[in-house]
């Protein structure tokens, strides 16, 4: 990739480190609300070079891990079905749901399988058109335009044997329900340049100047973050709380308008359930009515769910920046990336996933 390298530069990361030892007189918290962006802290080992002090909160940023537990319920539920075809992301294949994954599901005969894209569902349902083929659309607002895009697709192409499982959760929402706790530490948020690419920065306006906390829009590079931590703490030194752009070659205030108007066009906001977190007002969208005949919850009757966590597993804690994953008793004994007791674990954004990549080691039990 043109310019990865320079992105990743060793001598500009020391004198980036050595600007924020210079900028931070005092502690402060940030959080990163994205969990790319957690990876390439804990990877590169970034949380743990800042200067004393100034301590990196890893936020509920990773779609996978914060899509809630009846959703993979519902989700499996329909794929047991006869004359069902289960598309998904192969990050989702094996989340654990109450009782099982889709990935063991496969193995005991249902059709479950992997797609690139949501247009690769549609294909299927052309393909085969005596079987129901289901999408199970996840994410943030960085997915939601490709989903709509498919959508509309369908509608066109006349469709009646494909539908979305939809579980879509949006960014700022998540932001105030963190900063209206008042257990809450977080005093600056890096957002996540992806979805800012898509959606802007101007809703993250309001937040910050009513929390009066900085927002620095940033990439995903070892250098993004470190200079976006250093945009941050200077606000913070300074006492200013504006949102930022360090994701200069890849965002604008506006965002991505085409695709806005897409998402507008296929779904509407709505309330949604946050895994391990809860359900947040208008912090989700769902298919609006006139795409509703494309919703698979509405279209398969699966009868009662009733979601189990595991009760050794903190995840919610980890996804609201409220624990570490070396907090977690289970941490690397119980809970490893084959046998994840929750999706942290096992998703390549989790937080638990990029603690134990890195050999991060359990600090103490719980």
């Amino acid at each position: 990739m043109k310019y990865l390298d320079e992105y990743r530069d060793p001598a500009l990361a020391r004198r980036l480190l050595a600007e924020l030892e210079r900028v931070a007189t005092r502690p402060w918290h940030l959080m990163e609300v994205c969990g790319g962006q957690t990876h390439t802290l804990v990877r590169q080992g970034i949380d743990e070079l800042l200067p004393a002090g100034l301590r990196m909160i890893h936020g509920p940023g990773c779609p996978v891990c914060v899509t809630p537990l009846e959703t993979l319920d519902r989700a499996m539920a329909i794929a047991d079905r006869p004359g069902v075809i289960l598309t998904s992301f192969g990050d989702m294949l094996r989340v654990p749901g109450s009782t099982t994954d889709l990935l063991a599901l496969s193995a005991r005969g249902a059709d479950v399988r992997v797609v690139y894209t949501p247009m690769d569902a549609v294909r299927l349902a052309q393909q085969h058109p005596d079987r129901e083929v289901v999408f199970l659309a996840v994410g943030f607002e960085t997915t939601a335009p490709a989903n709509a895009m498919t959508v509309l697709h369908a509608a066109r192409l006349g469709l009646a044997n494909f539908s979305l499982l939809v579980s879509h959760v949006l960014v700022p929402p998540a932001m105030t329900a963190l900063l209206d706790d008042p257990a809450c530490e977080v005093q600056a948020f890096l957002a996540a340049g992806h979805v800012c690419a898509v959606m802007g920065w101007q809703e993250y306006e309001p937040i910050a100047h009513r929390y009066e906390v900085p927002v620095v829009v940033t990439g995903f590079e070892p250098l993004d973050l470190l200079e976006g931590i250093l945009m941050a703490v200077a606000q913070l030194e300074a006492g200013r709380h504006d949102v930022e752009n360090q994701y200069v070659r890849a965002v604008r205030r506006t965002g991505n308008t085409a695709a806005q108007d897409v998402i507008a066009q296929v779904f509407r906001v709505t309330d949604r359930a946050w895994r391990g977190i809860g359900t947040l007002p208008a912090s989700g969208l769902e298919l609006a009515p006139a795409y509703e005949k494309f919703d698979a919850a509405r279209r398969f009757d699966v009868g009662g769910l009733h979601p189990v966590e595991d009760p050794a597993c903190i995840a919610g804690a980890v996804l609201t920046g409220a624990r570490l994953p070396t907090d977690c008793a289970a941490y690397g004994t119980r809970c490893t990336p084959r046998t994840p007791l929750g999706a942290p674990m096992v998703s390549a954004e989790g937080t638990c996933a990029a603690f134990h990549a890195a050999g991060r080691t359990r600090r103490s039990t719980v």
